[in-house]
């Protein structure tokens, strides 16, 4: 198999990457940075030269299953509603009060 060289990353996806990553990345850095991902792209493709015919297919290799349990309720471990506002800086009608957490 012929491990083709990546395609030259653009400004754009760096700044796509960036923004994903919730990072700040000036025009300046975006040539440096594009170069670096593609370095990265083209090292990790080397994987698809890996001759794996041979290779079993798994989903896990452990031999561990799942282990499940009942949903229930242990009302022993539970707190009142009280309790659970016993140190909330703002309530109202029972409830915790926390400032708006959208942005546009």
């Amino acid at each position: 198999m012929v491990v083709m060289k990546s395609p030259l990353i653009t400004p754009q996806e760096v700044q796509k990457v960036a923004k994903l990553a919730n990072l700040t990345i000036s025009p300046k850095h975006e040539e440096k940075f594009c170069e670096q991902f593609a370095s990265v792209i083209d090292y990790i493709s080397k994987i698809q030269t890996l001759n794996t015919s041979d290779i079993k297919e798994t989903s896990q290799v452990t031999g561990l299953t799942n282990v499940f349990r009942e949903d229930t309720i242990d009302k022993t471990r539970m707190f009142t509603q009280e309790a659970a506002l016993l140190n909330a800086k703002r309530k109202h009608n029972g409830y915790f009060v926390v400032s708006a957490v959208f942005e546009e």
